[in-house]
């Protein structure tokens, strides 16, 4: 077994290749990692099958085993994924802006490549796939700290795509998976800031404040989604009880998914019944505040603790509210500045959400579930970013960038 510093700098010693790698061959190697993702579709859902034989042994939450799974349609998924960031414009080397100073000095600022990008996520093996195709078309090499959960599932991914880059003479060793799953492993994976440029943590809200604390590389903090949808007296309602259906039920697993439903009082005499028939048909335990107990009584009563509560399973928390203010002032105290919604046709009240909502994401009469990389035409993410530097929002090409600025002279001093 590889030690954790040995795979960090082997990733550390390819990125030089990988920056300066041109358009053409990376992109090339873009196509070598789709072609062997799905000529490979087979060998990968078998290490699948191990890992989700053995989570499941092991008693793991549905919510888990969901983001755990592969299935045929999941791995097109992940190679139309990679279908989209080949497509997209190389970001590297994009001159951002340019002058000449009054000496005659040129000044370029440029983009250039992070660097070294550590990553440690939570099941979801799609991530892999997702974050190694962002990582190579920006020029960034990239160290993956999976669960143990889907170690196999990752290596079987990882060797498919090892395999690919070197068919087309990138470097391989830019991708590293790192071989010790140990919870221990995370501490000193977060201590490689001599090979590792930035640390993105991806998964539940205990592991992200474990490496926001414990990291001394620069970490973007991404991912806990306690997401709330505001219906408004003005909205739309047989438009609303399918944006809240889809929020909620469509991948109840995942950051982007609902969590509590806010509605204007006076629709909520109405609405509730309508919107807690088809929720419970799908499966969704309420829990709401006292004025929804008295329109429905056969709902359970909603502790303090379910208003900061990301569920990620098929539970949402319902308050009645006096309008758009209070929903406000309930979303800035319990929201984690991940995706807000307001279902409404008054402009005024949008217009207000829009403004005082603090979120990564604000949304109008769209279900949060767009929130998303690839739904937002960046092909994958590699998080949500919930903070506001250096990135907010999904992560794409552009946001695995940083820049340097160029100096162009001709013998002058200062």
């Amino acid at each position: 077994m590889k030690t954790i510093e040995q795979q960090c700098k082997l990733a550390f010693e390819a990125s030089i290749d990988w920056a300066i790698a041109s358009t053409e061959l990376k992109n090339k190697a873009l196509l070598a990692l789709i072609r062997e993702l799905r000529v490979h579709e087979t060998i990968i859902l078998e290490a699948n099958t191990a890992d989700m034989d053995a989570a499941r042994a092991s008693g793991i939450s549905e919510a888990l085993l969901d983001r755990l799974l592969l299935t045929p349609e999941r791995i097109e998924s992940m190679a139309q994924g990679l279908e989209t960031i080949l497509r997209l414009n190389d970001p590297i080397g994009q001159i951002i802006e340019g002058w000449t100073r009054p000496n005659g000095i040129v000044i370029k600022k440029t983009r250039v490549p992070l660097g070294v990008v550590g990553i440690i996520y939570e099941a979801r093996p799609n991530v892999t796939a997702d974050v190694v195709g962002l990582a190579l078309k920006s020029g960034n090499t990239i160290v993956l700290r999976g669960s143990s959960s889907a170690y196999r599932s990752n290596r079987a991914i990882v060797t498919v795509f090892e395999s690919a880059l070197k068919q087309v003479g990138l470097n391989s060793e830019g991708i590293q998976l790192l071989e010790d799953t140990s919870r221990e492993s995370v501490t000193e994976f977060v201590s490689m800031r001599q090979y590792l440029s930035v640390m993105i943590p991806r998964g539940g809200a205990d592991l992200i404040q474990r490496v926001v604390k414990e990291s001394k590389v620069p970490t973007i903090e991404t991912g806990v989604g306690n997401c709330h949808v505001f219906v408004d007296q003005t909205a739309d309602l047989k438009k609303a009880i399918a944006i809240i259906l889809n929020g909620k039920v469509q991948r109840p697993s995942v950051c982007n998914s609902l969590e509590t439903l806010l509605i204007h009082e006076a629709v909520a005499e109405p609405f509730l019944p309508q919107i807690a028939e088809v929720l419970i048909q799908a499966g969704v335990e309420l829990r709401g505040c006292p004025k929804t107990k008295t329109i429905l009584p056969q709902v359970k009563e909603a502790t303090p603790s379910d208003w900061e509560t990301e569920y990620l399973a098929l539970i949402l928390a319902v308050k009645v509210v006096s309008g758009v203010n209070e929903a406000i002032t309930h979303i800035r105290q319990f929201g984690t500045q991940h995706s807000e919604l307001i279902l409404s046709n008054d402009y005024a009240n949008i217009e207000l959400f829009k403004r005082k909502v603090d979120a990564a994401a604000v949304l109008v009469n769209a279900s949060t579930r767009f929130v998303d990389g690839s739904e937002f035409g960046f092909g994958a993410e590699l998080g949500i970013s919930t903070q506001k530097l250096h990135a907010r929002g999904p992560m794409g090409l552009n946001e695995l960038s940083t820049v340097k600025y160029i100096v162009e002279g001709d013998g002058q001093t200062r």
